[in-house]
């Protein structure tokens, strides 16, 4: 533990940049910042019994979940019998390796590496310190990236789609792969950044005076943004977690704006090109997003269409809109009231937690190209605009973590 006692009372809003004074808390509660609203700390029960337990849970489902058939599909007296780990493989056979890899990486591998290395850091494993720091600062940074219960949302989508035309049964991987999706997300919300820094090394103090409800900027201190320790503002390297930064991202509109106008020009052929080619019956259909919403509208699947469009049409322009306006109120230079940056700052949380549910049209292609693969009669082949779109949900993701949320409570 830290060797100042204020230290474990006082956090600075990474989001805001407020001194928040943490009150006593009990089990069940949580301590919000008073200015911006943000969850600055969740008090748990023993939150490294919980974590290990949900994490090492959460492996065994995932190591069932492989095991075993997902789903069978029938259709014309044709069987067949899917498993987790055959589509990739089938997406690597139809040319399409960039889809089997973010896969791979956002279904099966981020994921387990989350749960590995909470196990690992929790139970104190006697590594060196630096793979402690290292082992801890890529939990942090991949966390965001698991995308497991997304593309579980995707194949209940593709299963709603395809019982017209086929006999949908769940196999028996299908509900520990449910229970492996609840789990990690438990995990990782039982994870507590400060005790679990506290656990690789106590801290030690490099601040001695501290004034709650006041800026960090304004009082000269910044807060590491991995560890949480709080430093002197110009201490750019924090002693304990080694991670070298300013008291804002460096070039953060910069970069945020860059990767909008990217994903912007992208975007474009992502709409315009095929998203999926439909082969059967010797007849070709190339379908684009629009067109693909269209005809689940005509089949009588209208909320599934309403979601899929809210998804991949409007959630990726409102979101490179919106960042692209936060990075301009960021740089007025007149002063601006709370209110007005407490909405700004209410925008920019939606962004940065609705951008990466614009994944399921990804995952509903990857899961209809792997189900429907009935020999000469028909089949299903991602086309070059899911990769597109993917990458666009990619940097729109990107540009919300390098924003920095802090410069639009600077000009108050």
């Amino acid at each position: 533990m830290c060797d100042n006692p204020q230290y474990q009372h006082h956090l600075l809003c990474p989001d805001c940049d407020l001194l928040v004074g943490l009150p006593p808390l009990i089990r069940g509660q949580k301590a919000m910042c008073p200015r911006c609203r943000h969850t600055l700390l969740n008090y748990w029960h023993d939150p490294k019994r919980s974590s290990v337990g949900f994490a090492l849970s959460a492996l065994v489902m995932q190591g069932l979940a492989n095991l075993f058939p997902f789903v069978n599909i029938e259709v014309s007296n044709l069987k067949r019998q899917i498993t987790l780990l055959q589509i990739p493989m089938l997406m690597i056979s139809n040319h399409f390796s960039s889809l089997a890899t973010m896969f791979l990486l956002c279904v099966q591998a981020i994921p387990a590496l989350c749960m590995i290395i909470i196990i690992l850091l929790y139970l104190n494993i006697p590594f060196p310190f630096r793979l402690k720091t290292f082992l801890a600062k890529l939990l942090f940074s991949l966390r965001g990236w698991g995308m497991a219960e997304i593309f579980l949302g995707g194949m209940l989508v593709s299963f709603i789609k395809l019982m017209a035309y086929a006999q949908i049964r769940i196999g028996n991987s299908f509900i520990p792969f449910c229970c492996f999706c609840l789990l990690q997300l438990r995990a990782l919300q039982y994870i507590d950044p400060r005790g679990l820094w506290d656990i690789i090394m106590p801290c030690t103090v490099q601040v001695n005076q501290f004034h709650p409800g006041e800026s960090g900027l304004g009082q000269g201190i910044r807060a590491c943004s991995c560890c949480t320790l709080l430093l002197p503002a110009d201490m750019n390297r924090c002693p304990r977690c080694r991670t070298h930064e300013g008291v804002r991202r460096m070039h953060s509109l910069q970069w945020t704006l860059a990767l909008v106008l990217t994903s912007f020009i992208l975007y474009i052929p992502a709409n315009l090109l095929p998203i999926m080619i439909t082969d059967g019956f010797s007849n070709i259909l190339n379908s684009t997003i629009i067109t693909g919403i269209m005809l689940l509208w005509a089949d009588g699947s209208i909320p599934i269409a309403i979601m899929i469009f809210i998804a991949s049409i409007i959630i990726p322009i409102v979101k490179m809109i919106a960042l692209a306006w936060l990075c301009w109120k960021a740089t007025t230079r007149k002063e601006r009231k709370a209110s007005d940056s407490e909405r700004m700052h209410r925008l920019y949380e939606v962004v940065g937690f609705i951008g990466r549910w614009s994944m399921i049209d990804v995952f509903v292609i990857s899961a209809l190209s792997t189900l429907v693969r009935m020999g000469s009669l028909m089949r299903i082949i991602p086309g070059i605009g899911v990769v597109l779109f993917s990458l666009v949900v990619i940097l729109t993701m990107m540009a919300a973590k390098t924003f920095d949320p802090r410069l639009l409570w600077d000009k108050i």
